[in-house]
């Protein structure tokens, strides 16, 4: 039997429309959007399904959002088939998508779920004044080659990697002049191509720490237990089930990097040899097949998808 997780993805995969025909065809699926908009008091799914662009790609309403459409589709799997997480080896999302691994795997309810990403991406949000931070994607680099140019770009401030996310995909973070400074050097050294990105807040790196303390105030106000089945954390790129362990990863995660690369690598070599990407988009299907040829990755985020993934787990 071929040995399979479930992953989730992070922020970026967004869109309107997102999760509508799950909730029409699945009343399981509904079910999950009405309990988010009760526990955060606001017509989520409706932002999500014919709202502005501009208002769900917000941090504060692109995560739960996303968080949303990811375990509508496990309930739609679940409800529909009589499958479910409990089929996979691990769990695993990029960044915000971890939240969504754990909902899924039973370790933190969907309502303290939707309510903490609200936090974080408040949190996040407010971290940084408008305009004082910077990501770049470097595409073509090593993290040994991201690491130097990260070095170098110190002199004008702070820059760290941020997400590494497949061979040649590197995400840097910081205060905009040194993300600047790194993105020129990384030109004069050769790499491929050294890319600005449209963000609010400069991500995953240490000027985030105000809001990591917001989340580990609010982490510590809501129920966390062993999930279902191990997550595999962003921050270690292995497996945890002990509840502590997955609170101060989460706390740390955001500062820290996502080692989105390392964590497929170490669940190929589990034996994982299918990934099931619940929710929005196919961005880590795409993404994964650059670290893992031999992972099969498919994606879960419209009513025939569901239908597929029964059918291929039916098989597997």
């Amino acid at each position: 039997m071929t040995q399979l997780a479930f992953i989730f993805p992070g922020q970026g995969s967004q869109h309107i429309g997102m999760g509508q025909a799950l909730a029409d065809a699945f009343p399981a699926a509904a079910d999950v959007f009405a309990r988010v908009d009760e526990a955060l008091g606001q017509d989520l799914s409706g932002l999500m399904w014919s709202g502005e662009d501009a208002a769900l790609t917000l941090t504060s309403n692109a995560q739960p959002a996303l968080m949303t459409v990811s375990l509508a589709a496990m309930a739609a799997l679940e409800s529909g088939f009589g499958l479910g997480v409990d089929q996979a080896a691990f769990v695993a999302g990029h960044s915000l998508g971890e939240y969504a691994a754990l909902a899924a795997a039973g370790a933190i309810s969907l309502e303290d779920c939707a309510r903490v990403l609200r936090i974080r991406g408040n949190a996040m949000q407010a971290a940084v004044p408008a305009g004082q931070g910077g990501m770049a994607a470097l595409l073509g680099a090593s993290p040994e080659q991201a690491a130097a140019l990260c070095d170098i770009a110190r002199q004008d401030g702070i820059c760290e990697i941020a997400n590494d996310n497949a061979p040649g995909q590197i995400v840097l973070s910081g205060s905009q002049a040194a993300v600047a400074a790194a993105c020129t050097a990384a030109r004069e050294a050769g790499v491929k191509k050294a890319v600005p990105l449209p963000v609010s807040a400069p991500f995953h790196c240490s000027m985030m720490q105000p809001a990591a303390d917001a989340m580990a105030a609010a982490l510590s106000d809501i129920a966390i237990v062993a999930p279902s089945v191990p997550l595999v954390a962003n921050v270690t790129a292995s497996a945890v089930s002990d509840p502590s362990a997955i609170r101060a990863n989460l706390v740390a995660q955001v500062t820290g990097q996502v080692r989105w690369r390392e964590s497929v690598t170490f669940m190929q070599a589990q034996g994982i040899g299918l990934t099931i990407e619940a929710g929005a988009g196919k961005v880590l299907s795409v993404m994964n097949r650059r670290t893992a040829k031999d992972i099969e990755g498919v994606t879960m985020g419209t009513p025939e998808d569901v239908e597929r993934v029964a059918d291929r787990l039916r098989g597997t």
